[in-house]
């Protein structure tokens, strides 16, 4: 299809899209994020956006202020009939909104008026949701306000992390945002108003969000641990040390909370201030996750004790 399309984005989560963009339409350009130092290193390194339009063969923009006149007059030589647009990390401004024939498209991970934001995936893991998904939606000057175009619905399984979800939904938002851009130039679809009273919102992460709280509930803490995977990742303190949780399941019972209640070859078992943790995988600093049970017996923890 002869549709030309600007392509915005930044992270992993972003890339299917452009992938599949490439295969069935004309991408002009790509805009993502300017680089960043990252890693013990500090390293500049560029976004997976950027890694891969390089690749590709797609001249690639790092615009700091999307405001700024030159990056109109980018965007009008480009000509884009739609602009598409994936975690890209920055708001448009009205000019570039009003810009393409077909409008400024924006795939969320989540089911829009639900977990608008930063955080969508994490976010539904805390809420307790029993299902997540896409949704596809027009951009307008709002954060994630946009009318809906479409969307697509999975079940979040009880062993889903942030970062299994994110996976799913991430291969699964570059067909839906193929069908629905094809649809949309068809004239075969209406955008549909958001119900914002039924909005939810999530935030940035902080690493101090995976520090886990025994006094909450273990069904709490089982979230906790599987949306903070694998960033910023869940950890209880032990003395100095920042332990962290990289596998656990909830069980029914009840001791004091902090309390080992057994060790055992599953793991350990602890109290929350309602239900028991089994404690499966954890992670000292700069060492490589073992079981919990090893790690039991490497530090001596046995049942009467606390983990504090």
């Amino acid at each position: 299809m002869t549709c030309r399309i600007v392509f915005m984005g930044s992270p992993q989560f972003a890339t299917p899209t452009l992938k599949a963009l490439h295969q069935h339409f004309v991408v002009v350009g790509v805009f993502s994020q300017a680089d960043k130092r990252s890693g013990r290193g500090k390293i500049l390194t560029a976004t997976p956006v950027k890694k891969l339009a390089l690749e590709m063969g797609f001249f690639c923009a790092e615009p700091n202020d999307l405001k700024d006149p030159n990056v109109l007059s980018i965007l009008k030589e480009l000509s884009p009939d739609a602009i598409v647009v994936v975690a890209y990390g920055k708001f448009l401004p009205k000019e570039i909104l009003e810009l393409p024939r077909f409008g400024c498209l924006n795939l969320h991970a989540s089911l829009l008026p639900s977990h608008r934001g930063p955080s969508p995936i994490s976010t539904a893991i805390l809420s307790g949701d029993d299902q997540t998904g896409n949704t596809v939606m027009m951009m307008d000057a709002g954060m994630d306000t946009g009318s809906i175009l479409d969307r697509q619905i999975i079940k979040i399984g009880q062993k889903d992390t942030a970062g299994s979800l994110h996976d799913k939904l991430m291969e699964l938002g570059a067909s839906l945002m193929v069908e629905t851009l094809i649809k949309l130039i068809n004239g075969e679809i209406t955008p549909t108003p958001q119900d914002h009273s039924k909005a939810t919102y999530s935030r940035l992460l902080r690493k101090t969000d995976g520090l886990l709280d025994w006094n909450l509930d273990a069904k709490q803490l089982d979230r906790i641990v599987r949306a903070m995977d694998p960033w910023p990742g869940a950890f209880f303190m032990m003395g100095k040390e920042q332990i962290k949780v990289r596998s656990a399941t909830a069980l029914e019972g009840q001791v004091e909370p902090g309390l080992i209640m057994d060790v055992m070859a599953d793991g350990i078992v602890v109290g929350t201030g309602a239900g028991l943790f089994l404690l499966e995988e954890v992670q000292a600093p700069s060492k490589k996750k073992i079981s919990a049970s090893a790690f039991a017996r490497g530090k001596r923890l046995k049942p009467g004790t606390y983990i504090v």
